[in-house]
């Protein structure tokens, strides 16, 4: 089934958490009922080797595995963005894998070499658009150094569709809008608590990694910031909150543990995080969640919901 690509950006885009068995090793058919249940709630996205995906923990095979996996649990309920990046090399091979198991476009993360160059990055978008046979492009932004020029020329490598902006700059954001080409669609890279202050200069939908336990709330955060009712989103993110503050804390360290340690509290156990994640939770930081899982019965809302 062909999708509308652009609409998915301007959407959620759900990025998925890796699952691991009792052994540390990869255990995708966790996976099922999380991604049923985000794309039953109208997930317009998912996303497979994201960060909240503990990509920079995975071998590239195992990222590999895991496109596979994920683009066969998702069918063709909704496109499926794969990410990819480190060295070059391992990039074109995951973008190559992305492409076979059916990924309908690429999300290409920063590459985190200490030598790095804007024209170099060009090539690099370009060889491993290459490598996937000429998918779509989405890029994967935490670092606006390069300022608007520079980020401009990316997103004229060819091929690129939206750019993730995960910085909490919105007026560098308004800046890059301003210089880039007007078909690019920028999503809020931040997830919840930042949809609005992005929106506000131009960013369209948003990245969530509250939609692994809650993506009814994503949805209704959504459809507010589509509406232009910012009262009613920031209502809607205040009661998530505390999820996002303890994501937030030992410098994004206990991101992905929030996360797995909430899917634990709701009965969807997809194990532990790999260092050098935090895990697990401090006692404070888990009394947290606990409070924040009861409060808005998480836990009886999975049960319902499965």
């Amino acid at each position: 089934m062909a999708h509308d690509l652009e609409r998915a950006l301007t959407g959620i885009s759900g990025i998925l958490v890796t699952p691991y068995d009792t052994a540390g090793e990869i255990a995708p058919p966790k996976l099922a009922p999380i991604i049923d249940r985000a794309i039953g709630a109208g997930v317009h996205m998912p996303v497979v080797n994201g960060n909240t995906g503990e990509f920079y923990a995975l071998t590239t095979d195992e990222a590999c595995t895991m496109v596979r996996e994920v683009a066969d649990m998702v069918g063709d309920r909704a496109p499926l963005l794969a990410g990819g990046g480190r060295g070059v090399r391992d990039a074109c091979k995951l973008a190559r894998a992305s492409a076979d198991a059916g990924a309908a476009a690429l999300m290409i993360h920063q590459p985190p070499d200490p030598f790095v160059s804007p024209r170099g990055t060009v090539d690099y978008i370009k060889a491993v658009r290459d490598a996937s046979g000429g998918l779509p492009v989405m890029l994967y932004l935490r670092n606006d150094a390069m300022g608007p020029e520079g980020i401009a020329r990316l997103c004229e490598a060819g091929g690129v569709k939206g750019v993730k902006w995960a910085t909490p700059n919105p007026l560098n954001l308004a800046a890059a809008i301003a210089a880039c080409p007007d078909d690019i669609v920028w999503v809020g890279g931040l997830a919840e608590v930042w949809a609005p202050p992005l929106y506000a200069v131009g960013a369209r939908g948003f990245t969530s990694g509250l939609i692994n336990v809650w993506p009814e709330r994503s949805m209704a955060i959504h459809a507010a910031l589509d509406a232009g009712n910012y009262p009613e989103a920031n209502r809607l993110i205040a009661g998530m909150r505390t999820f996002e503050d303890i994501r937030a804390e030992e410098h994004n360290g206990t991101n992905v543990t929030g996360v797995k340690a909430a899917l634990i509290a709701i009965g969807q156990d997809c194990g532990t995080t790999r260092p050098p994640s935090a895990w697990p939770l401090t006692e404070r930081q888990q009394k947290a969640l606990d409070d924040f899982v009861t409060k808005n019965a998480l836990a009886e809302l999975q049960e319902k919901t499965a």
